[in-house]
């Protein structure tokens, strides 16, 4: 019997990870997750203690994300992120290198003052508008819309909040939001721009020198959209960009609201929602929208993905797969430099097979099953987040952010094939995840010396 259970569990988790790769009729990933979890559920593969660890782990995390996104959401209505692309587009000042920079930029402070899924949701539709209106050429789009992708994904690294795994992880650990950014934001940030500089040398020969200058006062995306409305009157753009001004403070303060909350043990998806309650009152207030709209758009399917995701990990953690790996690493985790380089390597592979999602819960649980002690344990979780968050980007599979890029390409008409895409990742990931990894020893050796 036992022997039957532990086919059956590793078949689901195999059978779900293919569906949500697949995704068959563009369904929904929480679906196949969902339905891999209830089969657990009904053969017996946790207990009910179990999914009560389970829910609280994940509960608080979800809450989290879906408030933030519900921001995001209420500034897509603002046509704020149109605003900041257009921003940049119009400081670039015809220079295509210039706005490779800026487009860098845009990605990642959409993934550390939002988070990484909605960051390639928002600006991936938003870049393929503004590319098109430049007239750039196929070949000069990609360097703009892969190295994009990759540095969103990738710099929710740098803070634990702009991930939901990391965030169900950190409440594994128990490490706070505050200490991990101590920890993590310096290395992941010298990282990114070690990522960044790559991608800038094997895309210098097709990023555009000269690209078309843009007006102050022209709207590539009304133009998009209307083609009669492309100009609009200054006094117009000066409220515009007075009230654009206003919600990125706001935005900014509240992600400082985080950070201060998780320092004062207040529980940071309070003050998530908090924020999110705000901007919907601004919203309804100033524009007169009802926030109905906005609360059915908002992905409630996070929390199901979720929760769903971890009955399954769990579930193979009881018939033994987390043990194995722990008799794996062990050995591994005696001193800071191995345990760092072993769990990145570890959990970027395991990314890249199976998707971070399942990988960083997985590793999370080997790491907390191995018996290390505080520092060791905080150390290799910060390398497996590194390993996940960054190492995970050599194959489309290993993250899902890089699969809804790869579907909002297809759905706008821009061809990207995985070989072009591997092309740029095999040769930049590998150095990167190195790269970082060595920072981060490096780092908190200075932080703790």
């Amino acid at each position: 019997m036992q022997w039957n259970l532990e086919t059956l569990v590793l078949f689901v988790f195999f059978m779900t990870m293919i569906m949500i790769f697949w995704r068959p009729q563009n369904i929904n990933e929480a679906i196949p997750a969902s339905a891999g979890a209830m089969i657990i559920l009904l053969f017996g593969g946790i207990s009910l203690a179990d999914l009560t660890e389970i829910f609280s782990k994940v509960a608080e995390a979800s809450l989290t994300i879906i408030a933030t996104i519900v921001m995001a959401i209420v500034l897509e209505s603002f046509r704020f992120f149109q605003w900041c692309a257009h921003q940049l587009a119009y400081r670039a000042n015809g220079s295509g290198i210039r706005l490779f920079w800026y487009t860098n930029l845009l990605c990642f402070l959409m993934t550390i003052l939002f988070n990484n899924d909605g960051s390639i949701l928002i600006t991936t539709p938003i870049l393929i508008i503004l590319l098109h209106h430049l007239h750039l050429k196929h070949h000069e789009k990609i360097p703009y819309l892969i190295s994009g992708a990759l540095v969103a994904t990738a710099s929710s690294a740098a803070v634990g909040v702009s991930n939901i795994v990391n965030l169900i992880s950190l409440k594994m650990i128990e490490m706070d939001l505050y200490e991990h950014t101590a920890m993590m934001f310096i290395p992941a940030f010298i990282g990114l721009l070690f990522m960044v500089i790559l991608l800038f040398l094997l895309f210098y020969k097709d990023i555009p020198k000269n690209i078309k200058k843009l007006a102050k006062n022209e709207d590539v995306f009304i133009q998009h959209y209307h083609p009669l409305k492309s100009k609009l009157p200054a006094d117009v753009i000066k409220k515009q960009s007075a009230f654009m001004l206003k919600m990125l403070l706001f935005v900014i303060l509240v992600r400082i609201s985080l950070f201060l909350a998780s320092f004062f043990e207040i529980p940071i998806w309070l003050v998530a929602i908090l924020g999110s309650i705000v901007l919907l009152t601004v919203r309804w207030k100033k524009f007169s929208l009802s926030p109905i709209d906005v609360l059915i758009k908002a992905p409630w399917f996070v929390f199901l993905f979720a929760f769903s995701m971890y009955i399954i990990v769990y579930s193979l953690k009881n018939i033994g797969f987390v043990a194995f790996f722990v008799d794996l690493l062990k050995p591994f985790m005696e001193e800071e430099a191995s345990a760092i380089f072993w769990t990145g390597s570890v959990l970027s592979a395991l990314s890249n097979v199976f998707n971070n999602h399942p990988a960083l819960m997985i590793g999370t649980m080997v790491l907390t099953n191995a018996g290390l002690n505080d520092m060791m344990l905080k150390t290799a979780y910060l390398a497996s987040i590194i390993g996940s968050d960054i190492g995970s980007l050599i194959l489309p599979i290993g993250t899902l952010a890089t699969l809804i890029w790869m579907h909002i390409l297809k759905e706008n008409g821009v061809k990207i094939s995985w070989a072009k895409y591997m092309n740029v990742t095999m040769i930049v990931i590998p150095p990167t995840l190195f790269f970082t990894l060595t920072v981060l020893y490096v780092w908190i050796q200075f932080l703790f010396i």
